[in-house]
């Protein structure tokens, strides 16, 4: 597969794996526009094995330099419905029409991200601590996550809801992705047959990009204060959501 990717697909996917590092150094929101320049690449379904992988590399990265900012009990109140989501998105992937859930869920994500704003703008900051909303963004994580890797925006709207600090934020999402793509594996080897030995091979071959994206990440960040970081996490996810339905 390697062989047959032309030099504006290499490009493509190259460019992908430096936003992926990005993505994973903490500059959260801009994981869509990666699963839409896979999917231009290699197909919807078939580019969730390529990326699996990456994102793990990614995931360990995140954990090792943040691990010590993560937020337990945040985190394991979402992980348990983002698990029962993927069991469910395994099931279901396969049978469900690709263009009927591609801009369902683009229209979600926006949904969400409007009333995040709104929200942010309301005078009481009250957070929803009830445990359906942990359970409707757990799940709907989850499955999207199974589906096309993009669990991003809704975790992402869970603990923007939360008001976690910034380096809490990046650490808590951190251990949660590391933790649920390695769930994600046996689904994609066994049942999808999405991961084998050659895409394997194509995402080791960007994972220098991926570091690249790292390093340049981390240095960025440090220069970002909290309100921008907030507010720079729902305008890409609102633009990745547009990016996912026109794909």
């Amino acid at each position: 597969m390697l062989s047959s990717l032309s030099l504006a697909d290499w490009l493509l996917v190259a460019f992908a794996a430096f936003v992926l590092g990005l993505s994973k150094s903490g500059i959260k929101g801009i994981s869509i526009i990666i699963v839409a320049l896979l999917v231009f690449v290699f197909g919807a379904k078939a580019s969730t094995g390529i990326l699996l992988p990456m994102l793990i590399v990614g995931d360990i990265f995140a954990v090792i330099y943040y691990n010590r900012h993560a937020q337990w009990k945040y985190l394991f109140r979402l992980l348990p419905f983002m698990m029962g989501g993927v069991i469910i998105g395994t099931m279901v992937g396969e049978n469900m029409p690709e263009e009927v859930f591609r801009r369902s869920m683009a229209l979600v994500i926006f949904i969400s991200v409007v009333f995040m704003f709104w929200w942010d703008q309301r005078k009481s900051k009250q957070v929803p601590q009830h445990i359906s909303f942990a359970g409707v963004m757990g799940l709907t994580a989850g499955f999207t996550t199974m589906v096309g890797n993009l669990a991003g925006s809704f975790a992402n709207i869970f603990f923007l809801a939360m008001r976690l600090p910034k380096n809490a934020f990046i650490g808590t999402t951190a251990w949660l992705f590391l933790f649920i793509n390695l769930f994600k594996v046996p689904f994609h080897v066994f049942s999808w047959k999405t991961i084998d030995w050659q895409t394997l091979q194509i995402s080791a071959a960007f994972i220098p990009a991926i570091f690249l994206g790292l390093f340049v990440g981390v240095r960025i960040l440090k220069r970002v204060n909290e309100t921008f970081f907030r507010k720079f996490i729902l305008i890409m996810t609102g633009i990745g959501a547009v990016l996912i339905y026109f794909t």
